[in-house]
C-alpha cells in the first residue's frame, strides 16, 4: 500500500509518502494563475497513491473571496485528481472523510505534524519555519493545545508571520545600521528572506524554490543587488561588505523574534524543549540555544528531506497509521 501526504499551501505543495522514499515540493501559488488542479492530476497518475492525507493551509490566499471559497476549490482539485481515495486532517488533528464544517480544515497543516511529534516525542513546543511562515506549537499529552486559527494564533504568538524564503525584508526591519549611519529601508518589495540566506549560506540554491522579488536569478551578484535595494541603493553606492552587514542584521531580527515567540509560548504552556523542522530549522535551532532549551532535530530524527516537507509526511503516517487501526 502507497500512503502519500499532501500539504497543499498559498505558494508551494509538499508531498510524501509514509516510508519517506517520495519527498516533492512544486513551487505553485494559488494567487496567480495556478496549474494546482492539473499537477495533482499528474501526480496521481505518476505516483497512483492507494490512500491520500490532506492538509490545506492555501485557502488564504487573495485570489479567494474567502476561506471557504479557497477550501472548496482546493478539495475539488484533490478529489478530481484522487477521487475517494482522500482524507482531510482538520485543526483538531483527526480524520476526515468529507467535513460538515469545512473550515475545521482550514490552516491545518500544523495539527498533523502535531500529531505526529506529540506521539513519537511527547510534550514539546513544536517549531516548523517554512518558506512563509513559522507555527509555535505547545503539545501536552501527546496532543496541541494550540488555538485552531490562524486569526487566534496569531493574538497566542503561535504563529509567527515570517519564513525562510518570501518574507519581505520590510516587514522583518524598518531600519538598518550601516558605515554611513542608521539607515532606513524601502518597503518595497525589493528582497525577500530568501536572499539573505543564500547568502549567508544558510540555505542551497535548490532550496530557494519560489521566485525572487525581481524575477531575475539567485547567484550571488544578482542576490546582493536585490539586498542593496532594500535602502534604496545599488552596488555602485554600498559595497558587498555592506550588503552582507543587512543581510546579518536581518537574520539577527528574524532569530530574535522567533524567540520571542517561543517564550511566550513555553512560559503560557510551562513547556521547554523544542522540536525544531522546516527549512529554518538552522534558525529555530538558535533560537533554542538563546533560550537555553533542549532542541530536537526532525532533521537528524527523520532526515532533512521530511523536515523540510514534515506536515506531508505527518498526514501520510497519519493515514497510514489509520489503515493499521482499522
Amino acid at each position: 500500500m502507497r500512503y502519500l501526504g499532501i500539504d497543499i499551501g498559498g505558494a508551494n505543495t509538499k508531498i510524501a509518502s509514509s516510508d519517506g522514499t517520495i519527498v516533492e515540493l512544486h513551487y505553485l501559488p494559488l494567487w496567480k494563475d495556478t496549474t494546482l488542479p492539473q499537477t495533482l492530476k499528474d501526480i496521481a497518475k505518476r505516483l497512483k497513491p492507494d490512500m491520500v492525507g490532506v492538509v490545506i493551509t492555501g485557502e488564504l490566499a487573495d485570489c479567494f473571496e474567502d476561506k471557504l471559497h479557497g477550501l472548496k476549490f482546493i478539495m475539488q482539485a484533490v478529489e478530481d485528481a484522487f477521487g475517494w481515495k482522500v482524507c482531510y486532517i482538520g485543526i483538531g488533528g483527526d480524520i476526515h472523510r468529507h467535513s460538515d464544517e469545512l473550515r475545521n480544515l482550514a490552516a491545518a497543516n500544523w495539527a498533523a505534524s502535531s500529531r505526529l511529534i506529540g506521539e513519537e516525542i511527547g510534550d514539546c513546543i513544536f517549531v516548523d519555519v517554512g518558506s512563509t511562515t513559522s507555527d509555535i506549537i505547545p503539545i501536552v499529552n501527546a496532543k496541541h493545545v494550540a488555538s485552531t486559527t490562524d486569526f487566534k494564533r496569531l493574538l497566542a504568538s503561535e504563529l509567527a508571520y515570517m519564513g525562510t524564503l518570501r518574507t519581505n525584508l520590510a516587514a522583518l526591519v524598518n531600519k538598518v545600521e550601516l558605515k554611513q549611519g542608521t539607515c532606513r529601508v524601502s518597503s518595497e518589495l525589493f528582497t525577500t528572506t530568501g536572499d539573505v540566506y543564500l547568502l549567508l549560506g544558510d540555505i542551497m540554491p535548490e532550496t530557494y524554490t519560489c521566485a525572487t522579488a525581481d524575477g531575475a536569478g539567485k547567484s550571488r551578484l544578482e542576490t546582493m543587488r536585490r539586498l542593496a535595494r532594500l535602502v534604496c541603493a545599488d552596488l555602485e553606492e554600498i559595497s558587498e561588505d555592506d550588503v552582507m552587514e543587512i543581510a546579518h542584521q536581518v537574520k539577527e531580527k528574524q532569530i530574535s523574534l522567533l524567540v520571542e515567540a517561543i517564550s511566550i509560548v513555553s512560559e503560557k504552556h510551562g513547556i521547554h524543549r523544542i522540536v525544531a523542522a522546516g527549512i529554518g530549522e538552522f534558525m529555530i535551532i538558535e533560537a533554542a540555544g538563546r533560550l537555553g532549551m533542549e532542541c530536537i532535530s526532525v532533521a537528524d530524527k527523520w532526515g532533512k528531506d521530511i523536515s523540510d516537507v514534515f506536515p506531508a509526511y505527518a498526514a501520510a503516517w497519519m493515514i497510514e497509521r489509520n489503515a493499521e487501526l482499522r
